[in-house]
């Protein structure tokens, strides 16, 4: 076991990325964790903003928040203290942004850095814990494990997976039952679009609204599988034949066999990632393009990973576990490290945490497994029905008032700025 830190330090904690249903646990997690360590964590400093609170000294000081008040976080959807899209270069490129960060590290007695994120989180929090050796002020680097996507690897899932999984399978049961009591006079197709860049396990999560090809979804569009419009059209063909409908769940990521997405808009974002969206209205075109049927479509966009009322009690459970092992390890002296969710058994499932390195974790991508996927590429095997099933067990509603669900704003007071030098992003 490493050797532990004896210096009492502040900590710094940031989210990033697309926030989640449950991001918020896992910061309940970190800050409730390391306020029972005061004799050996000082003070919580959170990035307004993510990772641009750190490079401009806008942070927020989470001790002048309630205890009842971080609590409620558990329950809180979006992103309590701000996120951002905000990719650092490598060190090559741009040193100057990862010295500015320790710069405010050193300033603010920093030791700890807890990233809350997903693939571009790891790869950072890896490269901050290398420099800051070098630039002698060590800090602790965790990367805490967050990405509706699924697709970090190690773990068996990512928090925030399993609340976008059950929201999708949900609204897939529901939306087909609606279509199909309208069938044999209105709608023939209905088209649900849903995140997923790369890996299609957001789109899997759909097939969990029927057993079997008798019951919608009766396709799924998987990034993995290569688009064969012919193919897909006949199979649309067949179903509202024997059906008199046709439910298709769509990633965003769905492309042709040379790569292309279906929807690729022509611009990219601030990771450089291709500018994804409306795939369900190509989808939906084609078939009536094609096929002359009467369509709806319809995004999950943000709904799915906001939808905070209908969160997996599993994933409540496992975002708050990473974010109070986060702190747990780095007390423990480790460096460079997240903590990942590793499976023991099915039925029942049982999990446990383990720690995985970063080097392993950065600039990863974990797809859906082709055993996942059936043969004809339009639906999910029993393999994957029993590893996303336990996923999406349990409910964990949110206290209500009023017909609505009761959610925390928290004062959010700012740190003292210390240095005089700014930084222009």
């Amino acid at each position: 076991m490493p050797k532990q830190t004896s210096a009492k330090k502040n900590a710094f904690y940031a989210q990033s990325g697309g926030v989640t249903a449950v991001i918020n646990a896992s910061a309940c997690g970190v800050i409730e964790t390391a306020r029972k360590h005061r004799d050996k964590i000082g003070k919580v400093y959170a990035g307004r903003n993510g990772i641009i609170g750190a490079l401009t000294e806008d942070m927020i000081d989470t001790s002048k928040e309630t205890a009842a008040a971080i609590a409620a976080l558990r329950h809180t959807p979006g992103g309590a203290f701000g996120s951002a899209r905000y990719k650092l270069k490598g060190l090559e490129a741009n040193r100057a942004e990862y010295e500015r960060l320790i710069e405010v590290f050193r300033a603010h007695n920093i030791g700890y850095f807890f990233y809350n994120g997903g693939g571009d989180s790891a790869d950072t929090c890896y490269k901050v814990s290398q420099l800051s050796k070098k630039l002698k002020f060590p800090v602790q680097a965790i990367h805490v494990p967050k990405t509706v996507d699924n697709d970090l690897p190690i773990t068996d899932t990512c928090p925030g997976f399993g609340s976008v999984a059950k929201y999708v399978a949900v609204s897939t049961r529901e939306a087909a039952l609606d279509v199909e009591s309208m069938a044999r006079t209105s709608t023939k197709a209905f088209v649900l679009e849903v995140m997923g860049r790369h890996a299609g396990w957001i789109a899997a999560a759909g097939g969990l609204a029927g057993s079997g090809r008798e019951e919608a979804p009766h396709i799924i569009l998987f990034p993995e599988i290569p688009f064969d419009k012919k193919a897909f059209l006949q199979r649309v063909a067949e179903t509202v034949r024997d059906r008199e409908y046709c439910v298709i769940v769509v990633s965003e990521g769905a492309a042709w066999p040379d790569g292309r997405f279906l929807a690729d808009a022509g611009t990219t974002d601030a990771f450089g990632h291709k500018q994804l969206g409306g795939v369900a209205q190509v989808v939906a075109q084609m078939i009536n393009d094609e096929l002359g049927l009467k369509y709806h479509y319809a995004i999950a966009d943000y709904l799915q990973r906001s939808a905070r009322h209908i969160a997996s009690s599993t994933d409540v459970k496992q975002a708050y576990a990473v974010g109070k092992a986060a702190v747990e390890l780095a007390l423990a002296g480790e460096n460079s490290v997240m903590p990942a969710i590793i499976r023991k058994s099915d039925r029942p499932y049982r999990w446990k945490i383990e720690t995985a390195p970063l080097s392993r974790v950065a600039n990863r991508e974990k797809k859906m497994p082709r055993r996942y996927i059936t043969k004809d590429g339009y639906g999910i095997t029993a393999a994957c029905r029993r590893y996303l099933e336990p996923l999406i067990a349990g409910e964990d509603y949110p206290p209500y008032a009023g017909g609505l669900p009761k959610y925390v704003r928290l004062k959010n007071i700012p740190v003292a700025k210390k240095l005089k030098s700014k930084f222009v992003l």
